[in-house]
């Protein structure tokens, strides 16, 4: 098998950090209007409950099959011009006032495509904490 490649969800990639901020702080900012472009884009339509759909207007869509308040959102991640679904979780955990954040994708086609999406994720992460930085301070 090829890195990344597992015998059950296909090509996967994960990224994670630890934020200095209350898992409730980082999911306040990742779930509010301003947050959810950080990591989603520009939505045109959100509705964050299970079996709730979203789109962006780059043209991702998906369904929300999983939202349980300042632990995870895990969803079905499809961008324009791509002809199978993935799916995305984002999860936080918290670790004695700070957060374990992670983004982790799977049901990746190939290879090239992992490395694109790791990219992606990479650059999101960094958004993110300059973000909570601006936000929260430290």
């Amino acid at each position: 098998m090829a890195v990344g490649e597992t015998k059950d969800v296909g090509f996967q990639i994960g990224v994670s950090r630890t934020l200095p901020y209350r898992v409730e702080d980082v999911w306040e900012l990742l779930t509010g209007v301003d947050g959810l472009g950080l990591w989603l884009g520009v939505l045109e339509e959100w509705e964050p409950v299970k079996g709730g759909r979203y789109r962006t207007d780059a043209g991702t869509v998906g369904e929300i099959r999983s939202f349980r308040e300042n632990d995870r959102i895990r969803m079905t991640w499809r961008p324009a011009g791509w002809n199978h679904d993935s799916t995305v979780q984002v999860a936080m955990t918290p670790r004695e006032g700070r957060t374990v954040l992670r983004f982790h994708q799977e049901w990746l086609a190939n290879p090239d495509e992992r490395a694109r999406q790791r990219e992606y994720w990479q650059r999101v992460m960094a958004t993110v904490v300059e973000a909570a930085r601006t936000s929260f301070g430290r």
